[in-house]
Protein backbone atom coordinates (compact mmCIF):
# COMPACT_ATOMS: atom_id res chain seq x y z
CA UNK A 1 0.00 0.00 0.00
CA UNK A 2 1.25 3.54 -0.85
CA UNK A 3 2.15 5.92 1.51
CA UNK A 4 -0.47 8.55 0.92
CA UNK A 5 -3.15 5.98 1.25
CA UNK A 6 -1.94 4.01 4.56
CA UNK A 7 -1.43 8.20 6.34
CA UNK A 8 -5.20 8.37 4.89
CA UNK A 9 -6.21 5.30 6.77
CA UNK A 10 -3.92 5.93 9.85
CA UNK A 11 -5.05 9.44 10.46
CA UNK A 12 -8.72 8.53 9.27
CA UNK A 13 -8.74 6.05 11.95
CA UNK A 14 -8.01 8.41 14.82
CA UNK A 15 -10.17 11.03 14.14
CA UNK A 16 -12.74 8.54 14.19
CA UNK A 17 -11.38 7.28 17.10
CA UNK A 18 -11.68 10.94 18.40
CA UNK A 19 -14.81 12.16 17.63
CA UNK A 20 -16.24 8.92 18.34
CA UNK A 21 -15.08 9.72 22.28
CA UNK A 22 -16.41 12.97 22.12
CA UNK A 23 -19.84 11.54 21.12
CA UNK A 24 -19.65 9.89 24.16
CA UNK A 25 -18.68 11.80 26.58
CA UNK A 26 -20.52 14.86 25.39
CA UNK A 27 -20.49 17.26 27.95
CA UNK A 28 -24.59 17.55 29.31
CA UNK A 29 -23.53 20.85 32.12
CA UNK A 30 -21.13 23.35 32.63
CA UNK A 31 -18.97 21.15 35.60
CA UNK A 32 -18.68 18.92 32.37
CA UNK A 33 -18.04 21.11 30.02
CA UNK A 34 -14.88 23.36 32.10
CA UNK A 35 -13.49 20.07 34.62
CA UNK A 36 -15.46 17.04 33.57
CA UNK A 37 -17.10 16.90 36.47
CA UNK A 38 -14.69 16.42 38.96
CA UNK A 39 -14.71 12.53 38.11
CA UNK A 40 -11.34 11.88 36.01
CA UNK A 41 -8.80 8.93 37.51
CA UNK A 42 -6.06 10.20 38.42
CA UNK A 43 -4.45 7.61 36.21
CA UNK A 44 -6.70 9.00 33.06
CA UNK A 45 -5.88 12.37 34.12
CA UNK A 46 -2.34 11.61 34.07
CA UNK A 47 -2.72 10.66 30.52
CA UNK A 48 -4.66 13.30 29.72
CA UNK A 49 -2.11 16.01 31.33
CA UNK A 50 0.73 14.44 29.38
CA UNK A 51 -0.91 14.77 26.23
CA UNK A 52 -2.13 18.32 26.96
CA UNK A 53 1.45 19.39 27.49
CA UNK A 54 3.66 17.61 25.58
CA UNK A 55 2.09 19.54 22.48
CA UNK A 56 3.34 20.05 19.12
CA UNK A 57 6.60 21.92 20.36
CA UNK A 58 7.38 18.63 22.27
CA UNK A 59 6.32 16.10 19.57
CA UNK A 60 7.61 17.83 16.09
CA UNK A 61 9.83 21.06 17.07
CA UNK A 62 12.16 19.89 20.07
CA UNK A 63 14.16 16.94 18.64
CA UNK A 64 14.74 19.48 15.36
CA UNK A 65 15.96 21.52 17.68
CA UNK A 66 17.93 19.32 19.64
CA UNK A 67 19.11 18.09 16.11
CA UNK A 68 20.27 21.81 14.84
CA UNK A 69 21.43 23.45 18.31
CA UNK A 70 22.79 20.37 19.60
CA UNK A 71 23.70 21.51 23.23
CA UNK A 72 21.96 25.00 23.08
CA UNK A 73 18.72 23.13 22.66
CA UNK A 74 19.00 21.18 26.36
CA UNK A 75 17.22 23.91 28.00
CA UNK A 76 13.95 23.12 26.26
CA UNK A 77 14.33 19.69 27.88
CA UNK A 78 15.34 21.14 31.35
CA UNK A 79 12.86 23.96 31.34
CA UNK A 80 10.03 21.86 30.63
CA UNK A 81 10.21 18.92 32.82
CA UNK A 82 11.77 21.28 35.74
CA UNK A 83 8.67 23.25 35.40
CA UNK A 84 6.09 20.18 35.53
CA UNK A 85 8.04 19.31 38.62
CA UNK A 86 7.44 23.17 40.02
CA UNK A 87 3.81 23.20 38.93
CA UNK A 88 3.09 19.58 41.14
CA UNK A 89 4.26 20.83 43.95
CA UNK A 90 3.51 24.46 44.43
CA UNK A 91 0.49 25.14 42.32
CA UNK A 92 -1.79 22.45 41.02
CA UNK A 93 -2.47 21.25 44.61
CA UNK A 94 -3.45 24.86 46.17
CA UNK A 95 -5.48 25.38 42.87
CA UNK A 96 -7.19 21.94 43.18
CA UNK A 97 -8.07 22.79 46.85
CA UNK A 98 -9.39 26.09 46.17
CA UNK A 99 -12.21 24.07 43.95
CA UNK A 100 -13.50 26.17 41.07
CA UNK A 101 -13.58 26.45 37.53
CA UNK A 102 -10.60 28.06 36.19
CA UNK A 103 -7.25 30.27 37.02
CA UNK A 104 -9.26 33.65 36.36
CA UNK A 105 -11.55 32.75 38.62
CA UNK A 106 -8.98 31.87 41.42
CA UNK A 107 -7.61 35.22 40.82
CA UNK A 108 -10.84 37.57 41.27
CA UNK A 109 -11.54 35.40 44.20
CA UNK A 110 -8.39 35.63 45.76
CA UNK A 111 -7.77 39.03 44.86
CA UNK A 112 -11.46 40.10 45.49
CA UNK A 113 -11.48 42.07 42.10
CA UNK A 114 -13.43 41.82 38.70
CA UNK A 115 -10.90 44.52 37.15
CA UNK A 116 -7.76 41.30 38.55
CA UNK A 117 -10.41 38.55 37.06
CA UNK A 118 -10.88 40.54 33.81
CA UNK A 119 -6.82 41.47 33.25
CA UNK A 120 -6.04 37.60 33.88
CA UNK A 121 -8.20 36.73 30.92
CA UNK A 122 -6.14 39.57 28.92
CA UNK A 123 -3.07 37.63 29.79
CA UNK A 124 -4.58 34.22 29.26
CA UNK A 125 -5.89 34.79 26.10
CA UNK A 126 -2.40 36.19 24.57
CA UNK A 127 -0.75 33.25 26.18
CA UNK A 128 -3.14 31.06 24.50
CA UNK A 129 -3.49 32.52 21.45
CA UNK A 130 0.33 32.85 21.08
CA UNK A 131 0.92 28.92 22.25
CA UNK A 132 -1.89 28.04 19.54
CA UNK A 133 -0.66 29.44 17.07
CA UNK A 134 2.82 26.89 16.98
CA UNK A 135 0.18 23.84 17.58
CA UNK A 136 -1.68 25.27 14.02
CA UNK A 137 1.54 25.25 12.16
CA UNK A 138 2.29 21.64 13.76
CA UNK A 139 -1.22 20.78 12.13
CA UNK A 140 -0.49 22.68 8.87
CA UNK A 141 3.26 21.07 8.10
CA UNK A 142 2.22 17.36 8.95
CA UNK A 143 -0.75 17.86 6.49
CA UNK A 144 0.84 19.26 3.43
CA UNK A 145 3.32 15.94 3.83
CA UNK A 146 2.25 13.61 4.90
CA UNK A 147 -1.67 14.11 3.50
CA UNK A 148 -0.71 15.84 0.35
CA UNK A 149 -2.77 18.68 0.18
CA UNK A 150 -2.49 22.32 0.81
CA UNK A 151 -1.52 23.75 4.51
CA UNK A 152 -4.78 26.28 4.42
CA UNK A 153 -6.82 22.73 3.49
CA UNK A 154 -4.96 21.19 6.44
CA UNK A 155 -5.65 23.52 8.95
CA UNK A 156 -9.68 23.20 8.09
CA UNK A 157 -9.51 19.75 8.52
CA UNK A 158 -7.83 19.78 11.73
CA UNK A 159 -9.96 22.67 12.86
CA UNK A 160 -13.08 20.92 12.14
CA UNK A 161 -11.63 18.28 14.32
CA UNK A 162 -11.09 19.89 17.06
CA UNK A 163 -14.19 21.82 16.62
CA UNK A 164 -16.30 18.47 17.11
CA UNK A 165 -14.54 17.26 20.44
CA UNK A 166 -14.10 20.63 22.13
CA UNK A 167 -17.23 22.35 21.04
CA UNK A 168 -19.39 18.42 21.85
CA UNK A 169 -17.37 17.38 24.31
CA UNK A 170 -15.98 20.29 26.32
CA UNK A 171 -13.02 19.50 29.37
CA UNK A 172 -14.99 15.73 29.63
CA UNK A 173 -14.63 14.83 25.72
CA UNK A 174 -11.07 16.50 25.89
CA UNK A 175 -10.11 14.50 28.64
CA UNK A 176 -10.74 11.12 27.03
CA UNK A 177 -9.64 12.56 24.29
CA UNK A 178 -6.62 13.05 24.93
CA UNK A 179 -5.93 9.77 26.78
CA UNK A 180 -5.98 8.37 23.37
CA UNK A 181 -3.88 10.67 21.57
CA UNK A 182 -0.82 10.31 24.33
CA UNK A 183 -1.41 6.70 23.55
CA UNK A 184 -1.24 7.50 19.67
CA UNK A 185 1.75 9.93 19.97
CA UNK A 186 4.22 8.48 22.53
CA UNK A 187 3.75 4.79 20.64
CA UNK A 188 4.48 7.04 17.06
CA UNK A 189 7.62 8.54 18.82
CA UNK A 190 9.27 5.94 20.34
CA UNK A 191 8.86 3.24 17.59
CA UNK A 192 10.77 4.99 15.16
CA UNK A 193 13.17 6.26 17.58
CA UNK A 194 13.93 1.99 18.21
CA UNK A 195 14.17 1.08 15.09
CA UNK A 196 16.40 3.95 13.94
CA UNK A 197 18.57 3.60 16.91
CA UNK A 198 19.08 -0.46 16.10
CA UNK A 199 20.36 0.94 12.60
CA UNK A 200 22.57 2.98 13.54
CA UNK A 201 24.01 1.39 16.72
CA UNK A 202 22.51 -1.60 17.21
CA UNK A 203 21.11 -0.97 20.39
CA UNK A 204 17.40 -0.81 20.49
CA UNK A 205 16.72 1.44 23.75
CA UNK A 206 17.32 4.93 22.62
CA UNK A 207 18.65 6.21 25.36
CA UNK A 208 21.29 4.33 25.23
CA UNK A 209 21.93 4.54 21.77
CA UNK A 210 22.37 8.23 22.36
CA UNK A 211 26.16 6.98 23.63
CA UNK A 212 26.76 3.94 22.00
CA UNK A 213 29.02 3.17 19.24
CA UNK A 214 28.06 3.73 15.71
CA UNK A 215 27.25 -0.32 14.51
CA UNK A 216 30.78 -1.44 12.69
CA UNK A 217 33.13 1.08 13.91
CA UNK A 218 34.65 2.68 17.02
CA UNK A 219 33.09 6.13 17.16
CA UNK A 220 30.23 6.86 19.35
CA UNK A 221 27.43 8.59 17.62
CA UNK A 222 28.21 11.87 19.76
CA UNK A 223 31.51 12.26 18.62
CA UNK A 224 31.61 11.55 15.37
CA UNK A 225 28.32 13.78 14.48
CA UNK A 226 31.06 16.34 16.47
CA UNK A 227 33.36 15.53 13.65
CA UNK A 228 30.95 15.70 11.03
CA UNK A 229 29.35 18.89 11.38
CA UNK A 230 32.74 20.99 12.40
CA UNK A 231 34.54 19.54 8.97
CA UNK A 232 31.30 21.45 7.88
CA UNK A 233 32.09 24.73 9.82
CA UNK A 234 28.98 24.16 12.11
CA UNK A 235 29.77 24.61 15.70
CA UNK A 236 30.34 21.07 17.77
CA UNK A 237 26.97 19.55 18.33
CA UNK A 238 27.85 19.07 22.25
CA UNK A 239 28.77 22.40 22.83
CA UNK A 240 26.77 25.13 22.31
CA UNK A 241 27.40 29.22 21.68
CA UNK A 242 24.69 30.53 23.81
CA UNK A 243 25.69 32.32 27.14
CA UNK A 244 25.01 31.06 30.83
CA UNK A 245 22.68 33.95 31.34
CA UNK A 246 20.63 33.45 28.53
CA UNK A 247 20.70 29.48 29.19
CA UNK A 248 19.43 30.39 32.41
CA UNK A 249 17.18 32.67 31.46
CA UNK A 250 15.37 30.54 29.42
CA UNK A 251 15.27 27.43 31.26
CA UNK A 252 13.85 29.67 34.13
CA UNK A 253 11.14 31.30 31.97
CA UNK A 254 10.42 27.94 30.38
CA UNK A 255 9.91 26.37 34.02
CA UNK A 256 7.84 29.02 35.31
CA UNK A 257 5.91 29.27 32.34
CA UNK A 258 4.87 25.85 32.79
CA UNK A 259 3.88 26.43 36.48
CA UNK A 260 1.58 29.46 34.69
CA UNK A 261 0.09 27.77 31.70
CA UNK A 262 -3.46 27.96 32.98
CA UNK A 263 -4.45 24.99 30.04
CA UNK A 264 -2.08 23.01 32.09
CA UNK A 265 -3.36 24.04 35.77
CA UNK A 266 -7.28 23.58 34.64
CA UNK A 267 -6.49 20.01 34.55
CA UNK A 268 -5.87 19.38 38.31
CA UNK A 269 -9.19 20.43 38.46
CA UNK A 270 -10.86 17.59 36.55
CA UNK A 271 -9.63 14.88 39.88
CA UNK A 272 -12.27 14.15 43.06
CA UNK A 273 -9.47 14.80 45.64
CA UNK A 274 -6.24 17.01 46.36
CA UNK A 275 -4.50 13.43 46.81
CA UNK A 276 -5.53 12.64 43.19
CA UNK A 277 -4.23 15.67 41.89
CA UNK A 278 -1.13 14.79 43.86
CA UNK A 279 -1.12 11.49 42.54
CA UNK A 280 -2.26 12.20 38.62
CA UNK A 281 0.92 14.92 38.49
CA UNK A 282 3.46 11.93 39.52
CA UNK A 283 1.75 9.57 36.45
CA UNK A 284 1.93 12.48 34.37
CA UNK A 285 5.44 13.47 34.97
CA UNK A 286 6.50 9.43 34.62
CA UNK A 287 4.27 9.51 30.83
CA UNK A 288 6.15 12.95 29.96
CA UNK A 289 9.70 11.48 30.81
CA UNK A 290 9.48 8.71 28.51
CA UNK A 291 8.86 11.10 25.42
CA UNK A 292 11.59 13.35 27.11
CA UNK A 293 14.57 10.98 27.55
CA UNK A 294 13.99 9.88 23.97
CA UNK A 295 13.95 13.23 22.57
CA UNK A 296 18.13 13.79 22.46
CA UNK A 297 18.64 10.44 20.85
CA UNK A 298 15.70 11.26 18.04
CA UNK A 299 17.62 14.55 17.51
CA UNK A 300 21.13 13.73 17.23
CA UNK A 301 20.19 10.42 15.03
CA UNK A 302 18.04 12.83 12.54
CA UNK A 303 20.96 15.24 12.47
CA UNK A 304 23.42 12.25 11.69
CA UNK A 305 21.31 10.62 9.13
CA UNK A 306 20.39 13.79 7.72
CA UNK A 307 24.34 14.80 6.53
CA UNK A 308 24.86 10.86 5.47
CA UNK A 309 22.12 11.78 3.19
CA UNK A 310 22.94 14.74 1.26
CA UNK A 311 26.75 14.75 2.01
CA UNK A 312 27.47 11.12 1.92
CA UNK A 313 31.49 11.00 1.25
CA UNK A 314 34.19 13.31 2.25
CA UNK A 315 33.91 16.83 2.18
CA UNK A 316 35.35 18.22 -0.92
CA UNK A 317 35.32 15.72 -3.30
CA UNK A 318 32.75 14.84 -5.93
CA UNK A 319 31.78 11.76 -3.35
CA UNK A 320 31.37 14.06 -0.66
CA UNK A 321 28.50 15.88 -2.27
CA UNK A 322 25.84 14.33 -3.59
CA UNK A 323 24.09 15.24 -7.85
CA UNK A 324 20.83 17.17 -7.49
CA UNK A 325 19.20 14.31 -9.73
CA UNK A 326 19.93 11.41 -7.43
CA UNK A 327 18.67 12.92 -4.39
CA UNK A 328 17.02 10.90 -1.72
CA UNK A 329 13.25 10.31 -2.12
CA UNK A 330 12.29 12.09 1.32
CA UNK A 331 13.97 15.17 -0.12
CA UNK A 332 11.67 14.94 -3.63
CA UNK A 333 8.63 14.78 -1.27
CA UNK A 334 9.51 16.76 1.58
CA UNK A 335 10.60 20.09 -1.53
CA UNK A 336 6.95 19.77 -2.24
CA UNK A 337 5.88 21.22 1.05
CA UNK A 338 8.59 24.68 0.70
CA UNK A 339 9.83 23.03 4.13
CA UNK A 340 13.31 21.73 2.52
CA UNK A 341 14.98 24.02 -0.47
CA UNK A 342 17.94 23.74 -3.03
CA UNK A 343 19.75 26.36 -4.63
CA UNK A 344 22.02 25.59 -6.70
CA UNK A 345 24.49 28.60 -6.32
CA UNK A 346 28.05 27.10 -8.45
CA UNK A 347 25.39 25.56 -11.14
CA UNK A 348 27.72 22.04 -10.44
CA UNK A 349 24.19 19.95 -10.32
CA UNK A 350 25.52 18.94 -6.83
CA UNK A 351 24.21 19.91 -3.25
CA UNK A 352 26.52 21.95 -0.57
CA UNK A 353 25.56 21.38 2.96
CA UNK A 354 26.87 23.78 4.57
CA UNK A 355 27.49 26.80 7.26
CA UNK A 356 27.83 29.36 5.05
CA UNK A 357 27.58 31.79 8.48
CA UNK A 358 30.75 30.70 9.57
CA UNK A 359 33.79 33.53 8.53
CA UNK A 360 36.32 30.81 9.49
CA UNK A 361 34.99 28.50 7.03
CA UNK A 362 34.39 30.42 4.24
CA UNK A 363 38.26 30.44 2.85
CA UNK A 364 37.87 26.41 2.54
CA UNK A 365 34.33 26.74 0.80
CA UNK A 366 36.12 29.00 -1.32
CA UNK A 367 38.70 26.59 -1.85
CA UNK A 368 36.08 23.92 -3.09
CA UNK A 369 34.18 26.18 -5.69
CA UNK A 370 31.53 26.56 -3.80
CA UNK A 371 29.38 29.74 -3.42
CA UNK A 372 27.25 29.58 0.09
CA UNK A 373 25.09 26.49 1.57
CA UNK A 374 22.34 25.37 -0.91
CA UNK A 375 20.34 23.55 1.49
CA UNK A 376 17.84 24.80 4.12
CA UNK A 377 15.70 22.51 5.93
CA UNK A 378 13.24 23.89 8.43
CA UNK A 379 13.91 22.19 11.91
CA UNK A 380 10.40 21.65 12.37
CA UNK A 381 10.54 18.84 9.69
CA UNK A 382 12.81 16.49 11.27
CA UNK A 383 11.19 14.20 13.17
CA UNK A 384 8.46 13.91 11.14
CA UNK A 385 11.02 13.63 7.76
CA UNK A 386 12.83 11.11 10.36
CA UNK A 387 11.62 8.13 9.02
CA UNK A 388 11.86 8.73 5.62
CA UNK A 389 15.38 9.70 6.11
CA UNK A 390 16.36 6.33 7.41
CA UNK A 391 14.20 4.70 4.68
CA UNK A 392 11.86 3.21 7.61
CA UNK A 393 8.37 1.06 6.24
CA UNK A 394 5.44 3.08 5.73
CA UNK A 395 3.31 2.49 8.30
CA UNK A 396 6.04 3.61 10.39
CA UNK A 397 5.47 6.88 8.63
CA UNK A 398 2.21 7.31 9.11
CA UNK A 399 2.06 6.40 12.40
CA UNK A 400 4.47 9.06 13.09
CA UNK A 401 2.26 11.43 10.86
CA UNK A 402 -1.01 10.16 13.11
CA UNK A 403 1.46 11.20 16.44
CA UNK A 404 2.08 14.51 14.94
CA UNK A 405 -1.03 15.33 14.26
CA UNK A 406 -2.61 13.97 17.72
CA UNK A 407 0.11 15.88 20.15
CA UNK A 408 -0.93 19.39 18.18
CA UNK A 409 -4.85 18.77 17.92
CA UNK A 410 -4.73 17.68 22.10
CA UNK A 411 -3.04 20.85 22.88
CA UNK A 412 -4.89 22.77 20.86
CA UNK A 413 -8.19 21.46 21.96
CA UNK A 414 -7.07 22.45 26.17
CA UNK A 415 -5.84 25.63 25.15
CA UNK A 416 -8.91 26.63 23.34
CA UNK A 417 -11.42 24.97 25.93
CA UNK A 418 -9.71 27.58 28.52
CA UNK A 419 -10.03 30.50 26.28
CA UNK A 420 -13.71 29.49 25.90
CA UNK A 421 -13.89 28.92 29.67
CA UNK A 422 -12.97 32.74 30.83
CA UNK A 423 -14.60 33.61 28.07
CA UNK A 424 -17.99 32.42 29.08
CA UNK A 425 -17.67 31.56 32.92
CA UNK A 426 -15.16 34.65 33.74
CA UNK A 427 -16.59 37.49 31.84
CA UNK A 428 -20.14 36.80 30.39
CA UNK A 429 -21.10 34.68 34.19
CA UNK A 430 -18.34 36.33 36.25
CA UNK A 431 -18.96 40.07 35.08
CA UNK A 432 -21.86 40.88 32.21
CA UNK A 433 -24.56 38.67 33.59
CA UNK A 434 -24.02 36.50 37.03
CA UNK A 435 -27.57 35.34 36.66
CA UNK A 436 -26.92 33.46 33.43
CA UNK A 437 -28.77 30.07 33.36
CA UNK A 438 -26.20 26.79 33.10
CA UNK A 439 -27.80 26.45 29.71
CA UNK A 440 -27.68 29.53 28.38
CA UNK A 441 -23.64 29.61 29.56
CA UNK A 442 -22.98 26.63 27.76
CA UNK A 443 -24.07 27.82 24.82
CA UNK A 444 -22.19 31.18 25.33
CA UNK A 445 -19.19 28.04 25.80
CA UNK A 446 -19.54 26.05 22.72
CA UNK A 447 -19.90 29.24 20.51
CA UNK A 448 -17.01 31.01 22.42
CA UNK A 449 -14.70 27.44 21.78
CA UNK A 450 -16.14 27.98 18.03
CA UNK A 451 -14.94 31.45 17.61
CA UNK A 452 -11.16 30.63 19.49
CA UNK A 453 -11.40 27.89 17.06
CA UNK A 454 -11.29 30.10 13.98
CA UNK A 455 -8.88 32.62 15.19
CA UNK A 456 -6.47 30.06 16.20
CA UNK A 457 -7.00 28.44 12.52
CA UNK A 458 -6.07 32.18 10.87
CA UNK A 459 -2.64 32.18 13.34
CA UNK A 460 -1.68 28.59 12.10
CA UNK A 461 -1.82 29.81 8.41
CA UNK A 462 1.48 32.59 9.16
CA UNK A 463 2.74 31.86 12.77
CA UNK A 464 5.62 33.76 13.96
CA UNK A 465 7.98 31.34 14.25
CA UNK A 466 9.34 27.56 14.76
CA UNK A 467 6.85 25.74 16.83
CA UNK A 468 9.19 25.41 19.74
CA UNK A 469 9.98 28.91 19.73
CA UNK A 470 6.07 30.15 19.38
CA UNK A 471 5.86 28.09 22.72
CA UNK A 472 8.41 29.45 24.01
CA UNK A 473 7.25 32.87 23.67
CA UNK A 474 4.15 31.57 25.25
CA UNK A 475 5.73 30.28 28.17
CA UNK A 476 7.60 33.73 28.92
CA UNK A 477 4.33 35.44 28.80
CA UNK A 478 3.04 32.91 31.41
CA UNK A 479 6.06 33.64 33.43
CA UNK A 480 5.63 37.49 33.41
CA UNK A 481 1.95 37.73 34.25
CA UNK A 482 0.31 34.70 35.63
CA UNK A 483 2.17 32.77 37.86
CA UNK A 484 3.41 35.43 39.99
CA UNK A 485 0.41 36.42 41.11
CA UNK A 486 -1.10 32.75 41.43
CA UNK A 487 1.91 32.07 43.47
CA UNK A 488 1.85 34.98 45.81
CA UNK A 489 -1.36 34.57 45.70
CA UNK A 490 -0.90 31.38 47.71
CA UNK A 491 2.13 32.29 49.82
CA UNK A 492 1.69 35.66 50.15
CA UNK A 493 -1.20 37.05 52.19
CA UNK A 494 -0.12 40.62 51.91
CA UNK A 495 -0.67 41.15 48.03
CA UNK A 496 -3.74 43.28 47.35
CA UNK A 497 -5.57 43.72 44.18
CA UNK A 498 -4.04 46.85 43.41
CA UNK A 499 -0.65 44.80 43.09
CA UNK A 500 -1.89 41.89 41.54
CA UNK A 501 -3.57 44.10 39.05
CA UNK A 502 -0.32 46.04 38.44
CA UNK A 503 1.80 43.31 38.23
CA UNK A 504 0.13 40.89 35.85
CA UNK A 505 -0.20 44.35 33.20
CA UNK A 506 3.93 45.32 34.12
CA UNK A 507 4.59 41.84 33.39
CA UNK A 508 2.83 40.95 30.23
CA UNK A 509 3.38 44.09 28.23
CA UNK A 510 6.73 44.37 29.27
CA UNK A 511 7.49 41.31 28.33
CA UNK A 512 5.52 41.02 25.14
CA UNK A 513 6.75 44.33 24.06
CA UNK A 514 10.28 42.43 24.18
CA UNK A 515 9.26 39.41 22.08
CA UNK A 516 7.34 42.03 19.49
CA UNK A 517 10.38 44.32 19.30
CA UNK A 518 12.80 41.75 18.22
CA UNK A 519 10.57 39.03 16.90
CA UNK A 520 7.74 40.90 15.50
CA UNK A 521 5.41 38.22 17.06
CA UNK A 522 1.96 39.45 15.69
CA UNK A 523 2.25 42.80 14.70
CA UNK A 524 3.72 41.83 10.93
CA UNK A 525 1.52 43.75 8.61
CA UNK A 526 3.44 46.89 10.26
CA UNK A 527 6.71 45.51 8.26
CA UNK A 528 9.70 43.34 9.68
CA UNK A 529 10.37 43.30 13.25
CA UNK A 530 11.38 47.15 14.76
CA UNK A 531 14.83 45.71 16.42
CA UNK A 532 17.47 43.37 14.63
CA UNK A 533 17.30 40.09 16.60
CA UNK A 534 21.13 39.76 17.55
CA UNK A 535 23.27 39.01 20.66
CA UNK A 536 24.20 42.37 21.17
CA UNK A 537 20.96 44.32 20.73
CA UNK A 538 19.39 41.99 23.96
CA UNK A 539 18.80 43.32 27.19
CA UNK A 540 21.84 41.72 29.42
CA UNK A 541 22.39 39.26 26.85
CA UNK A 542 18.84 37.71 26.94
CA UNK A 543 17.05 36.61 23.87
CA UNK A 544 13.22 37.07 23.28
CA UNK A 545 12.64 33.29 24.53
CA UNK A 546 14.15 34.02 27.91
CA UNK A 547 13.19 37.88 28.56
CA UNK A 548 9.87 36.52 30.83
CA UNK A 549 12.39 35.91 33.72
CA UNK A 550 12.72 39.93 33.60
CA UNK A 551 9.08 40.32 32.96
CA UNK A 552 8.60 37.75 36.03
CA UNK A 553 10.60 40.08 38.38
CA UNK A 554 9.32 43.22 37.39
CA UNK A 555 5.67 41.65 38.21
CA UNK A 556 6.82 40.25 41.97
CA UNK A 557 8.29 43.87 42.27
CA UNK A 558 5.26 45.71 41.24
CA UNK A 559 3.04 43.76 42.66
CA UNK A 560 5.02 43.75 46.67
CA UNK A 561 5.45 47.44 46.23
CA UNK A 562 2.02 48.36 45.39
CA UNK A 563 0.76 46.24 48.02
CA UNK A 564 2.52 47.56 50.86
CA UNK A 565 1.75 50.84 49.48
CA UNK A 566 -1.92 50.40 49.76
CA UNK A 567 -4.62 48.97 52.38
CA UNK A 568 -3.94 45.15 53.23
CA UNK A 569 -6.63 42.75 51.77
CA UNK A 570 -9.67 42.37 53.47
CA UNK A 571 -10.10 39.33 56.42
CA UNK A 572 -11.96 36.90 54.25
CA UNK A 573 -9.36 36.93 51.66
CA UNK A 574 -6.31 35.90 54.72
CA UNK A 575 -9.05 32.86 55.75
CA UNK A 576 -9.25 32.03 51.59
CA UNK A 577 -5.66 31.70 52.11
CA UNK A 578 -5.51 29.49 55.19
CA UNK A 579 -8.24 27.33 53.95
CA UNK A 580 -6.03 26.77 50.32
CA UNK A 581 -2.74 26.17 52.09
CA UNK A 582 -3.43 24.31 55.71
CA UNK A 583 -4.31 20.56 54.86
CA UNK A 584 -7.38 19.35 55.47
CA UNK A 585 -9.43 15.62 54.75
CA UNK A 586 -11.35 16.27 51.50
Amino acid sequence: MDLKTLTYLVVGATFILYIGIAIWSRAATTGEFYIAGKSVSPLANGMATAADWMSAASFISMAGLIAFSGYDASVYLMGWTGGYVLLALFIAPYLRKFGKFTVPEFIGERYYSKTAKIVAVLCLIFISFTYVAGQMRGVGIVFSRFLEVDVSVGLLIGMSVVFVYAVLGGMKGITYTQVAQYCVLIFAYTVPAIFIALQITDNPIPQLAFGSKISGTSFGLLDKLDEIVTALGFNEYTSGLKSKTDIFCITLALMVGTAGLPHVIVRFFTVPTVKDARTSAGFALLFIAILYTTAPAVGSMARYNLINTVQPGEIGTPEGNLLYENRPDWMTRWQQTGLVEFKDKNNDGRIQFYNDQNPEFIDKASDYGWQGNELIVDRDIMVLANPEIAGLPNWVIALVAAGGIAAALSTAAGLLLVISSSISHDIVKGVINPNISEKNELIVGRIAAAVAILIAGYLGFDPPGWVAEVVAFAFGLAAASLFPVIFLGIFYKRINKYGAIAGMLTGLFFTYGYIEYFKGLFLKWMGSPWGENIASNWLFGISPEGIGVIGMLLNVMVAIGISHMTEKPPQEVFDLVDRIRVPRAD
